[in-house]
């Protein structure tokens, strides 16, 4: 085990033994006030990101007497900030760590030992995919249409009141991996937020409510703690030389949990926070 850094909603610990970061997205510190956790935070859990896959780090000062704490995911190497391309609010970047200011200096520390152990590829896009993603089988619910991925295809069943004319006359719409190129995500609170599979014949409309490889968002729909996993877990599987439900989810050693209790013993973690993170691996396993 290596250093650990407990933030305003994650914990990362340096984990020398693996060379990688290992990200708990859970309230690490208690705050002068409360702030909410994004939901794409308490969605995503646990991410361990090898720092194969980083290409920098970087310590700045931030609003209200904290410091921040960011890494930065080379191009490539994980597909839920390919597939998000830059339209993730700062507050829900998941690569983002903030901390009080008095900090400071353990965060410089601990951002030099992550430089320190970069690659020299660390500039270069990675070529393949580095950081895992949540698995299939999963769900969604669009606007106009309930959309599931099992791992191998992206099936689309068109709601009778939210799908126009052109879908609901077409029926529903099953496609399987080896008939797609990749997949295409705009967020939910922008305008036209939809999700857009690419395929590899089919002719394209370029409105998403017209498309039937598209799923249209909206109040309520599509939201991006459940769209953008959704579309980072498509992405992986298409790059990937194996469907993504064929491999296995790591099971959390006793190792993990003993240091789960001294985080806790520590006082990084709160009594409830420690009971959710334990639940949590335990319900992994």
């Amino acid at each position: 085990m290596g250093d650990v850094l407990a933030g305003n909603h994650a914990v990362w610990e340096f984990d020398l033994a693996s060379d990688s970061v290992l990200i708990r997205f859970a309230r690490g510190i208690r705050t002068p006030r409360p702030l909410r956790t994004p939901r794409l935070f308490h969605a995503l859990g646990t991410r361990r990101i090898p720092l194969e896959a980083l290409s920098g780090v970087s310590v700045s000062a931030g609003k209200r007497d904290t410091v921040l704490l960011r890494a930065v995911p080379r191009p490539g190497a994980d597909p839920l900030m390919d597939v998000a391309a830059g339209q993730l609010k700062e507050s829900c970047d998941p690569y983002r760590l903030v901390l009080p200011g008095d900090r400071a200096p353990r965060a410089a520390a601990f951002a030099d030992a992550l430089r320190a152990r970069l690659g020299p590829d660390a500039a270069e896009p990675a070529g393949r995919f580095l950081v895992e993603v949540p698995g299939p089988p999963l769900h969604l619910k669009a606007y106009d249409a309930r959309v599931g991925f099992d791992g191998s295809a992206v099936t689309f069943h068109w709601s009778r009141t939210g799908a126009t004319s052109t879908k609901w006359k077409a029926g529903d719409r099953h496609y399987p991996l080896a008939a797609l190129t990749g997949v295409e995500w705009s967020a939910p609170d922008r305008p036209g937020g939809h999700l857009r599979l690419l395929p590899r014949d089919d002719p394209r409309d370029p409105r998403p409510d017209h498309d039937l490889a598209s799923a249209v968002f909206g109040v309520g729909y599509g939201a991006v703690h459940e769209s953008l996993p959704f579309a980072a877990a498509v992405l992986a599987a298409l790059r990937g030389r194996t469907p993504v439900a064929a491999v296995p989810r790591p099971r959390p050693s006793d190792e993990r949990l003993q240091h789960l209790s001294e985080l806790h013993s520590a006082g990084l973690l709160t009594d409830a926070e420690y009971s959710a993170l334990r639940d949590r691996f335990a319900a992994d396993a």
